[in-house]
C-alpha cells in the first residue's frame, strides 16, 4: 500500500500556516495550559519536572501539566489518548513507532518550527537529526544518541577472577563468561530485563547482515530464522540451568531499573539501553562499578550495535498550542541550565554546546557514556529505517504473547514459536 504522502504533505502545509498565525502567541501573556508526557525511571521523572518548573519561570503564561509511566503503561496511556483525539502536546516518542504514528496522521511535521527559529538547529549535526524524519519530513527530534549495552558490574567479575570480555564478544562468548560467573558466585550471571527483547530481535538480524524488515514494510527483510532460533535455545540453556533469571522470576520482580538484580548484587550483567545507566547507577548508591560493553555479535557476523536516537519529542496532530509546544522542546533541547538537570540522562545530547558545556561536569558514570558513545560511532552497523506500521501490533500481539511468552515459559519449541511469528508477523506486514 502507498504511503499517504498527500496527507502528509497537507499536515506539513496546514502546520505552516497555523504557525504563520500563531508565532504572535508567543509574544504575548495569555494563559496556556500546555500537556507534556513520558516514560521512565524515577530519576528522570524528577529531573524532568525539574526542568519544566524553570521552564515555566521563564514563561509564566505558561502551566505545565504532565503525566508519566513506566515504558508498557505510557503505550497503552498515548494509544488511548490517540483514540480519543486527547494526546498531550508534547510527547516523547520512540524510533520504533514514529514512523508509524506519523502515515496515521497524528503527528505534525517539526519542519516549519525549524524554518521560523522556534526550534533552533544551528548547533545540530544532520546525523543527529534524521532518525527524527519519515518521508523527509521531521516529526520527531531525537532527545540524545543512544546504543544498546551490556552493563557489566566489573566488581563482580574481579571477585569472580573473570576478565572483562573483548569488546567484540560473541553470544558463544556470553554465555560462557555467564557460566563463569555464576558458578565462581552463586549469584545470577544476568538478571533481567529479558535477553529475548524485540529489540534484541532487530539488533541479531541487523548483525547478520540484513535488515529486519523489506524495503516496502510488507514483510521480513531476511528469511532465516536460525538466528533467532539459536539465540533462544542458548537463553533456555542458561535458563534451566539457573545461570539467568527465568522469565517466572522476571515477572515475580519489582519493574524499573531501580529494583533491577544489577543494582540489588543479585546479578553481575544487564541489558539496557545506554541513557538509563544514569538511572541504574543512581539507585545503586556510590561506590558502584559500572561499565557499558558492546552488545555480543554473532560468530563473524557485523556488530549489534547501532546509534540510534534514544527518544523523540513530537507534536500531536491535534495540538492546538504547537508553537508553544516548539518552544519548550527547544529549550529542552538548547538551554544550558536546563541540561545541567537533564545530565544527559536521556542520552548524549545532540547539541555541540550543550556536550560541551557538560563534559567538565561529567561524573565517573557520564564520562563513560559519552566514551560508549564514542567506542559504538567506530564500531557499529548502520541503524535499519525506522519500525514499519504495524510494528506495535507485531510486538504486542505476536511478538510477546505468541512467540516470547510461550517459548521461555516452556510451553512450545523454539521452532513451533518461530514459525508462529513469522507468519503472524508477516499476516500483519502484508496489509502495508
Amino acid at each position: 500500500m502507498a504511503r499517504p504522502k498527500l496527507r502528509l504533505l497537507t499536515i506539513f502545509v496546514l502546520t505552516a500556516l497555523l504557525l504563520a498565525l500563531g508565532t504572535a502567541v508567543l509574544a504575548q501573556d495569555e494563559p496556556v495550559e500546555l500537556r507534556v508526557v513520558w516514560w521512565g525511571s524515577q530519576s528522570r521523572h524528577d529531573r524532568t519536572i525539574e526542568v519544566i518548573e524553570m521552564y515555566e519561570a521563564q514563561n509564566p503564561n505558561v502551566d505545565i501539566v504532565y503525566e508519566f509511566a513506566n515504558f508498557t503503561d505510557y503505550w497503552t496511556l498515548v494509544n488511548t489518548q490517540a483514540a480519543g483525539g486527547d494526546l498531550a502536546c508534547v510527547m516523547q516518542h520512540d524510533y520504533a513507532y514514529l514512523a508509524e504514528w506519523a502515515e496515521r496522521g497524528l503527528l505534525q511535521p517539526l519542519d516549519p518550527y525549524v524554518e521560523q527559529g522556534i526550534i533552533d538547529l544551528s548547533n545540530v549535526d544532520e546525523s543527529f537529526i534524521a532518525g527524527g524524519r519519515v518521508d523527509g519530513l521531521l516529526y520527531g527530534l531525537s532527545l540524545g544518541s543512544n546504543s544498546q549495552a551490556i552493563i557489566l558490574d566489573v566488581d563482580k567479575f574481579e571477585e569472580a577472577g573473570v576478565d572483562l570480555p573483548d569488546p567484540q564478544w560473541t553470544w558463544a562468548d556470553f554465555e560462557a563468561i555467564a557460566r563463569e560467573l555464576h558458578d565462581a558466585l552463586g549469584i545470577y550471571a544476568y538478571g533481567s530485563p529479558s535477553l529475548g527483547d524485540d529489540q534484541i530481535w532487530t539488533s541479531l538480524i541487523l548483525a547478520h547482515g540484513t535488515n529486519p524488515f523489506n524495503e516496502d514494510n510488507t514483510g521480513f527483510g531476511y528469511d532465516d530464522d536460525g538466528p533467532i532460533i539459536e539465540h533462544f535455545k542458548m537463553l533456555l540453556r542458561l535458563q534451566e540451568d539457573g545461570v539467568i533469571m527465568s522469565l517466572e522470576e522476571m515477572a515475580q520482580s519489582a519493574e524499573g531499573p531501580e529494583n533491577s538484580p544489577i543494582v540489588t548484587g543479585d546479578a553481575a550483567m544487564q541489558y539496557q539501553w545506554s541513557n538509563q545507566v544514569v538511572a541504574i547507577t543512581s539507585a545503586a548508591g556510590e561506590g558502584r562499578n559500572f561499565r557499558l560493553w558492546h552488545m555480543p555479535r554473532p560468530e563473524g557476523g557485523r556488530p549489534a550495535n547501532y546509534l540510534k536516537p534514544s527518544m523523540f519529542f513530537s507534536i500531536p496532530t491535534n495540538c492546538e498550542h504547537g508553537e508553544i509546544a516548539a518552544d519548550f522542546i527547544n529549550f529542552f533541547t538548547n538551554d544550558l541550565e536546563a541540561n545541567e538537570v537533564l545530565f544527559a540522562e536521556r542520552g548524549v545530547p545532540i547539541s555541540s554546546e550543550v556536550r560541551e558545556h557538560l563534559r567538565p561536569m561529567l561524573d565517573a558514570i557520564g564520562q563513560e557514556t559519552f566514551d560508549f558513545l564514542e567506542r559504538v560511532s567506530a564500531d557499529s552497523s548502520p541503524i535499519f529505517p525506522p519500525n514499519p506500521p504495524g510494528y506495535n501490533d507485531i510486538r504486542n500481539n505476536v511478538w510477546l504473547p505468541l512467540f516470547h511468552d510461550p517459548v521461555l515459559y516452556g510451553q512450545i519449541s523454539v521452532e513451533e514459536g518461530v514459525a508462529l511469528f513469522r507468519a503472524e508477523a508477516e499476516a500483519i506486514l502484508s496489509q502495508n
